[in-house]
C-alpha cells in the first residue's frame, strides 16, 4: 500500500504489511540508488583518467584531494591508517553527489530529492562511521585500552576518572547522532527553502516592483539552488568526511597513556 503524505517533513512511503520495519520511503530508496549509481559511474570514470606520466585536469585535481587527505590522516591519525582514504573519498563523494541531486528540476523530477534529505539515510551513515571506528580503536588500543579510553581525563587520578565515565560513554554514543542530524538539518532546510521559493514564483501576483512573481521567483530559485545545493552540499559532504578523520584520531586517544603503564597494542 503506497501512502503520498504530502505535509512538510515526511516521505511518501510504501508500506509492505508487516509494520514500521517493512515501511520504506520510496522517493529516498529511488534517490539513493540513483546517488549510488552516479557515484560509481563518477569513481570509474576517475578510475579510466588515471595515467602515468603527464596527468590530465581530471588526474590532476583527484591527486590533489587524495594528497591532502592523506596529509590530514598523518596528521590528526597515524602514518598506518591510511586504509581510511578509500572510505572517506567515497562517503565525500557519495554525499556530494545525493546532495547535487536536488539540483534537478523538481517539476521534471518531481520524486527526487537530495537524498540526505531523509534521517534514515544520514542516521546508517552515522552509524557505519561510528561501528568501523570502534572496531579501530579496538584493534589499535586492545580491548583493555578501549575500555581505558572511557577513563579520560588521563591526568588525573583513577577515583577522580571514574566519575567522567558515564560523560565519556554518553559523548561518544552521540556522535553517529551528530553526524547524521548535522548533515540531515542542513539538506533538509536547503530543500525547505526550495519549495518555499517555488511556492513564491506560483503565487498569482501580477508584478513584484518591476518583474512578475513568476519570474523573480524563477531567478529566485536558481540563485538559491545555486548557492544551497552546489555550495552548502559541497561543503556538508566534506564536513562530514573531516569529522570521520577526527573521530577516527579520537579512537586512538590513551595510547601513550598505555604506553606508559607498559601495554601492548597492535
Amino acid at each position: 500500500m503506497i501512502n503520498a503524505d504530502a505535509a512538510v517533513g515526511t516521505h511518501p512511503t510504501i508500506d509492505l504489511g508487516c509494520g514500521t520495519w517493512c515501511t520504506f520511503n520510496y522517493d529516498s530508496l529511488i534517490s539513493s540508488a540513483i546517488a549510488i549509481v552516479a557515484t560509481l559511474a563518477v569513481a570509474f570514470w576517475i578510475r579510466s583518467k588515471l595515467r602515468e606520466g603527464e596527468p590530465s585536469k581530471v588526474q590532476a585535481v583527484f591527486e590533489w584531494g587524495y594528497d591532502q587527505l592523506r596529509s590530514l590522516i598523518k596528521t590528526n591519525v597515524s602514518d598506518d591508517a591510511l586504509f581510511i582514504i578509500p572510505m572517506a573519498l567515497t562517503i565525500f563523494l557519495y554525499i556530494l553527489i545525493a546532495n547535487w541531486i536536488e539540483v534537478l528540476p523538481l517539476a521534471f523530477f518531481p520524486i527526487l530529492h537530495g537524498a540526505n534529505a531523509d534521517l534514515n539515510q544520514t542516521l546508517a551513515m552515522g552509524l557505519i562511521v561510528f561501528f568501523v571506528v570502534q572496531w579501530y580503536s579496538i584493534r589499535v588500543l586492545g580491548l583493555n585500552g578501549f575500555l581505558r579510553r572511557f577513563t579520560k581525563p588521563f591526568e588525573l587520578p583513577l577515583p577522580a576518572r571514574i566519575v567522567f565515565i558515564p560523560l565519556n560513554i554518553l559523548e561518544e554514543l552521540v556522535k553517529p547522532a551528530t553526524l547524521a542530524l548535522r548533515l540531515f538539518g542542513n539538506i533538509f532546510a536547503g530543500a525547505v527553502m526550495i519549495g518555499l521559493i517555488a511556492a513564491f514564483g506560483a503565487l498569482q501576483l501580477p508584478v513584484v516592483g518591476s518583474l512578475p512573481a513568476t519570474v523573480l521567483g524563477s531567478l529566485l530559485l536558481a540563485v538559491w539552488k545555486a548557492f544551497d545545493v552546489i555550495f552548502i552540499g559541497f561543503i556538508q559532504a566534506f564536513i562530514f568526511m573531516l569529522l570521520t578523520v577526527i573521530y577516527f584520531g579520537a579512537a586512538r586517544e590513551g595510547i601513550g597513556h598505555q604506553h606508559q603503564l607498559g601495554g601492548s597494542h597492535d
